[in-house]
């Protein structure tokens, strides 16, 4: 009977991911011909068949499945996106880079809170709370945005590179902020401090490292024994790199982008692939990416509770608002057009601000706060949905428009 239960399961989810790669598949060709990125597409089918609409797809947010689709998907995007960086873009705007992934996150939950505070009336500790679950921008969503759409390149790297390094800060703001609302702590900014600075630090040392061996056994000019599966040793390495970090208590995300940006930068260390094996490569990395991002934004669609965002939906769409065209614009004005060695653009500025699509992290937070019972958890979540939802249907589909008109397409001169 347990075993006739156990296969049961297994075909439910076989079928459920089959559907959504056949669904996200059509969603995918459908935006690549109408030219938008495919996560908005793959995040409108994913609600068409969810368990509250054709009811095709039911794989719970908590559930074992989904969390690994997430955790692996989330860090094999971020590895992709950190190997095509590129250092000497890197170089010129590392500044603007750590000040909007620090400080930035800051001033975004800082305002996106007061708003929430005065729409819906609760106590500032609560609306700060929902502000710095909203503060980090998300990588998974903007990594496959700016793989599709060429947008000059220091800006789509600068975009990139601050959704990876904003998640420490996001997380440590918010599980700040929540043992002060509980009742389980106190504040303390020098402590936020050190544990941002020691996130960072064993995050960065742990992606160099295993960039390091990776790159050794892949494209060393004598070591490379293992060139001819570099894409295990990748996959292998990106899991690695993720748990090494997270086992040390620092940012996973952090650790797999750092270590991308490593293997898409392998040749300035001194290493390098024939090109066979490099194009294999690329080519599995791009498709194994692409996967993880059908899966986890169809599954993302599915996922959004109807009932739960129906309560607070008015408001969250005023707060959201707030967070896309005040928040956003003042927190890239007050980090990035300070930066004297940048020396932004009005129009890259002005993309930039237009920029930062919530998605699969503060999702993730939202929804480690229902689990906790934090105060104000079902509020947050509600917005947090209403928030992927706005951010990722609104902007992501009018980017290439507006770096169309901002002159910001490659090709369209500096």
């Amino acid at each position: 009977m347990e075993a006739s239960s156990s296969i049961e399961i297994a075909r439910h989810t076989l079928l459920s991911c089959g559907i959504v790669l056949a669904i996200g598949t059509v969603a995918a060709f459908l935006a690549q011909r109408i030219r938008i990125p495919d996560v908005a597409l793959s995040l409108i089918a994913g609600l068409a068949i969810g368990p509250q609409a054709l009811g095709l797809v039911h794989i719970p947010a908590d559930s074992a499945l989904n969390e690994i689709i997430v955790l692996f998907g989330a860090s094999y995007i971020l590895f992709d996106g950190g190997a095509a960086l590129r250092l000497p873009v890197l170089k010129q705007v590392w500044i603007t880079i750590v000040v909007i992934a620090t400080a930035g996150v800051v001033i975004t939950a800082v305002i996106t809170g007061i708003a929430a505070h005065f729409v819906f009336g609760v106590p500032l500790i609560v609306a700060l709370l929902l502000g710095t679950t909203l503060a980090s921008t998300d990588p998974a969503t903007l990594i496959p945005i700016f793989r599709q759409i060429r947008i000059r390149e220091r800006v789509a790297q600068t975009v990139i590179s601050e959704s990876a390094f904003n998640d420490a800060m996001g997380a440590i703001l918010a599980l700040t902020v929540v043992t002060v609302a509980t009742g389980s702590g106190e504040f303390s900014l020098a402590h936020s401090l050190v544990a941002l600075l020691e996130q960072s630090v064993i995050g960065i040392v742990a992606g160099i490292a295993f960039g390091y061996l990776a790159s050794l056994l892949i494209a060393h000019e004598r070591w490379a024994f293992l060139a001819e599966y570099a894409p295990l040793v990748t996959l292998v390495a990106v899991i690695s790199a993720y748990f090494a970090a997270d086992g040390l208590h620092a940012s996973g995300f952090m650790a797999v982008f750092v270590f991308g940006i490593f293997i898409g930068n392998k040749e300035a260390f001194g290493f390098k692939m024939e090109a066979g094996e490099a194009q294999k490569l690329d080519e599995f990395v791009l498709t194994t990416a692409f996967i993880m991002r059908l899966f986890i934004f169809v599954l993302l669609g599915t996922q959004v509770d109807f009932n739960l965002m129906h309560q607070y939906w008015l408001g969250g769409v005023a707060v959201v608002t707030v967070l896309m065209l005040v928040a956003r614009p003042v927190t890239v004005l007050l980090c990035a057009w300070p930066d004297r060695r940048a020396k932004w653009s009005f129009a890259e500025l002005l993309l930039m601000c237009w920029t930062r699509e919530t998605g699969v992290i503060p999702a993730a937070l939202a929804g480690l706060l229902l689990g906790i019972k934090a105060p104000g958890a079902h509020l947050i979540a509600s917005v947090t949905f209403v928030a992927i939802l706005m951010t990722i249907l609104i902007q992501a589909p009018t980017t290439e428009w507006l770096g169309r008109k901002l002159g910001l397409l490659d090709g369209d001169g500096r």
